[in-house]
């Protein structure tokens, strides 16, 4: 009986902590950064704001944590199609998707106002650096696979790229916001890119060897 009693108590506190994560991720899609307070999250999720401090702490703790759960969840979503890239055209295209899901979902929006309150708030920079290396560890993993086939294997920096591209990501959902037209454009100028290095693949093995050669005297000065 006793140990029936712990596992109720465990799944309503589960289920609390679980509610205010998702409450504070939507709080930041509503109300932005500057509105998002222990009553603001509390009242989202249907809960007396005294919670908030008895499972997290402090507000910012519990921003860090539904700021890391729900960029973890939205990683995984994507887990697989990443897995699926054999070429960056078909990495561009995954981010297109990624693009289109993630705007809808307001995650982008999410991680956007989080970095907004980074720029004053240490722990939720720390909280929000390590949200956007979710993504670029995957990315990395990503193109070190695609990467490893063209002239610049062994050359590019693989880490470098990823945390670029995850920027670059979050940069044009920004964009799109005040310019969609201007956000498209750039999204088409990665795929114009995307097929100038895959016609690297088509080069000869002395043509390859020659642009390598050029591509580490450009990146060694």
């Amino acid at each position: 009986m006793r140990h029936g009693r712990r596992r109720g108590r465990l799944t309503r506190v589960s289920s609390t902590k679980d509610k205010l994560l998702d409450a504070t991720v939507e709080t930041l899609r509503t109300h932005g950064i500057a509105g998002v307070s222990a009553r603001t999250i509390a009242a989202t999720a249907g809960v007396n704001q005294a919670l908030v401090f008895y499972h997290f702490g402090s507000v910012d703790q519990l921003l860090a944590a539904a700021c890391a759960t729900a960029t973890a969840q939205r990683v995984e979503v994507f887990h697989e199609r990443f897995a699926e890239v054999g070429s960056l055209r078909e990495l561009l295209a995954v981010g297109r998707e990624l693009h289109t899901v993630e705007r809808g979902t307001g995650h982008v929006a999410v991680l956007a106002q989080l970095l907004a309150g980074a720029q004053s708030d240490p722990r939720l920079g720390e909280a929000t650096a390590a949200a956007l290396d979710m993504w670029a560890r995957e990315l990395e993993t990503v193109l070190d696979h695609v990467l490893r086939r063209t002239p610049l294997a062994g050359i590019a920096d693989v880490a470098g790229l990823a945390r670029a591209a995850a920027a670059a990501f979050i940069g044009i959902e920004l964009y799109e916001g005040a310019d969609p037209q201007g956000a498209g454009s750039a999204l088409d100028a990665l795929d114009q890119l995307g097929a100038i290095l895959e016609a690297f693949d088509d080069l000869g093995p002395v043509a390859s060897r020659a642009l390598r050669a050029k591509v580490r005297q450009v990146t060694s000065k």
